[in-house]
């Protein structure tokens, strides 16, 4: 599907370089994922949103038929070439996550690693997840919570990012447990969800995390891309950064990336 929007967020998600974020930041996500779901052999698995393949990789060295999807081709390619690497075989399938070109109840589990939260309409996004997985299936996601570093990260840039698309939601709220549990409603039984963290040594420098996430992470680049011109507003996202990094760092310099796991049997 190809719109203004949807053109944006590809170009958004191709910027910078997500697979070294994925790589270096959260490698852990992915099988944390995968075993929370009990994923392994025989099962058809689709990964929405997948990037460059953080859950979808250890979910096809589980053994199981995965399929990868994601708006970005960009990242799909890169996915492809890591998965090569590894010795997985997947299938990566451009797609948009809120109008998925799968048929109903086609996965025994579907699964997002911070991935789908990222989709501007929650519900269009939910129902979708829903729709593609079969009755007794499995919804596994992982999401950054609002209240934990990367929610508190768009809260800093939302001051200096272009507005959101009329109906859009903020992206932490699939960090929200009840936020999640209404989207899903009755279709789905057996939930459970925790919060958890996933501890981040990367940057030991004050504005290690600044610099990083300026050359790599493309909602990052966006926000600094739309004030390039302007000396001062840009100093205003460094100063609004490194504040949010000093509240969230260890003595050690260390960091507690907080997030939510959450899985569900389809009704």
């Amino acid at each position: 599907m190809t719109t203004p929007l949807k053109d944006k967020h590809r170009a958004i998600w191709a910027s910078g370089d997500y697979a070294a974020v994925a790589a270096d930041i959260i490698p852990s996500l992915g099988p944390i994922l995968v075993e929370a779901c009990g994923i392994g052999p025989g099962q058809r698995v689709l990964d929405v949103a997948a990037g460059t393949g953080n859950a979808a990789i250890p979910a096809a060295l589980a053994g199981a038929d995965v399929t990868a999807s994601d708006l970005t081709p960009r990242l799909l390619e890169i996915g492809q070439r890591l998965a090569g690497e590894q010795g997985a075989k997947l299938t990566w399938t451009e797609a948009d996550a809120e109008a998925l070109p799968f048929g109903d109840v086609e996965y025994d589990c579907v699964i997002s690693c911070v991935g789908v939260m990222f989709a501007p309409f929650h519900q269009a996004a939910a129902d979708e997840l829903v729709r593609v997985c079969r009755p007794g299936g499995t919804i596994g996601l992982i999401s950054w919570t609002p209240a934990g570093f990367v929610g508190q990260l768009f809260g800093a840039m939302k001051p200096f990012a272009a507005p959101p698309p009329p109906g859009a939601q903020p992206a932490p709220l699939w960090g929200d447990e009840a936020h999640v549990r209404a989207l899903l409603g009755d279709r789905v039984e057996s939930v459970r969800a925790q919060t958890r963290t996933v501890r981040v040594e990367r940057f030991a420098e004050p504005d290690g995390f600044r610099e990083y996430f300026k050359r790599n992470y493309g909602p990052t680049l966006a926000v600094y891309r739309l004030h390039a011109d302007d000396p001062a507003r840009t100093a205003e996202i460094d100063a609004a950064l490194d504040e949010l990094a000093a509240r969230f760092r260890a003595p050690d310099g260390s960091m507690e990336w907080e997030y939510l796991l959450l899985t569900a049997r389809r009704a």
